[in-house]
Order: C-alpha cells, then sequence, then structure tokens
C-alpha cells in the first residue's frame, strides 16, 4: 500500500520529536553529527550521552559527558567509554584535523538535557535560560518541579506575586538548563553515587 500523505507527516513529527528530545545534548553541526555517530556504540556497553559540546578550550575538544543508566559514573567508567568511543571516532573520523577527546561524568552542578532529568532532579534549584524570550524574559531560577505535558516546571519568584508561582517552560524552547551548587545538592549526589555502588557490591557475581 502506498504511504499518504498523512502517513509522511506522521513520520516526520516523530523524527522532529527526537530531535527535540536531544537538542540540549548535542546542538546542530560537528556535536549533532557526533551524538548521531556514538549513541549507539554507548548505548552497547550500557552508557547514556548526557552532553556533547565541540570547539571548547581553544576550539580544538570534543566534550563527551555520559553516564550510567543508573545516573552513576565511575573515573573507570570514564576510561572504559573513551576507549570504545575513540576507537569509532578513529574509524569514522567525523571531525577534520587533530582534537582532543574528553570524557566526563556530569559533575554535580550538572547540566539537564534530557527530559527525564528534569524529573530526577526535581525538588532542587535549577537555572534555566531560553533561545527566546517569553513574556520579555530569558533566564529563569527557581525550584524545580519536574516535566508534563512538554514543559519544564520551576516555581520561581515573579514581580507583581507575593509567593512563588510555578510556571511551565517549553522544553524545546530551552537552551541551557543546569542545577544549582547547594549543599542539599551534594549530600543528594553522594547519596546517589554511594547508594548505586553499594547495590552494585551487594550483587550477587555469576554461578552463585
Amino acid at each position: 500500500m502506498a504511504s499518504t500523505g498523512l502517513d509522511r507527516k506522521s513520520e516526520e513529527d516523530a523524527t522532529d520529536l527526537s530531535i527535540l528530545d536531544t537538542h540540549l545534548v548535542a546542538p546542530h553541526g560537528v556535536a549533532r553529527q557526533v551524538f548521531e555517530l556514538l549513541q549507539p556504540s554507548a548505548e552497547g556497553i550500557g552508557y547514556e550521552l548526557v552532553r556533547i559540546r565541540f570547539g571548547l578550550q581553544g576550539g580544538q575538544t570534543l566534550q563527551i559527558m555520559a553516564e550510567c543508566a543508573d545516573g552513576t559514573m565511575s573515573v573507570e567508567n570514564c576510561e572504559e567509554l573513551s576507549r570504545t568511543l575513540s576507537a569509532v571516532l578513529d574509524v569514522e573520523d567525523p571531525i577534520p584535523g587533530e582534537y582532543n577527546l574528553e570524557v566526563s561524568s556530569p559533575g554535580i552542578d550538572r547540566p539537564l538535557t534530557r527530559p527525564k532529568d528534569f524529573d530526577r532532579w526535581q525538588g532542587f534549584d535549577v537555572k534555566i535560560e531560553l533561545g527566546e524570550a517569553l513574556e520579555g524574559r530569558k533566564r529563569f531560577r527557581g525550584l524545580l518541579q519536574g516535566v508534563e505535558n512538554g514543559e519544564v516546571l520551576v516555581q520561581c519568584d515573579i514581580e507583581g506575586y507575593s509567593e512563588p508561582q510555578v510556571l511551565g517552560l517549553p522544553f524545546g524552547k530551552l537552551s541551557e538548563a543546569k542545577l544549582v551548587m547547594s549543599d542539599d545538592l551534594i549530600r543528594e549526589s553522594l547519596k546517589r553515587q554511594g547508594g548505586a555502588n553499594d547495590a552494585s557490591e551487594d550483587a550477587p557475581s555469576d554461578g552463585e
């Protein structure tokens, strides 16, 4: 059966949504090309790409932030992923000339790039910048309340209101978002890292 224009439109919408969900992970250009190239290999060994940027530190650094599915990322994990991604980059050669590859964890005051990041870290302070102004404002800081109906919910102070208000910021309009360093965030990050490590140590090895 021949496909209809409506079928093609649905396929295009699905593709657009896929790109939208990762526009904070890798913007257009070299970063997007590298992301599409490396994502299958990273996922194949159990890692998720959190953010990719190219052109940092003098213009010749490819920075890749990644983590395991449970949100942890050790030095050993970074080394393993770096070896795998380096092999792919050497073969495919998507970036002309010499450059430095830097693989790291997102860190405590991490960037939030995927819809699930905004749910996972709700209850903590966040800074958000929009690509275009919303009612004359591009920068917001407040308490993260998760994601709902394609909007990032942030509780923040608004001029003219005596109490903090919850704003819905369209995910597609976000240009940058990151957690704000605080004692509570540090404690929670260490707790999550430690909890995952404890679970790994308690898990029985093969054959037990």
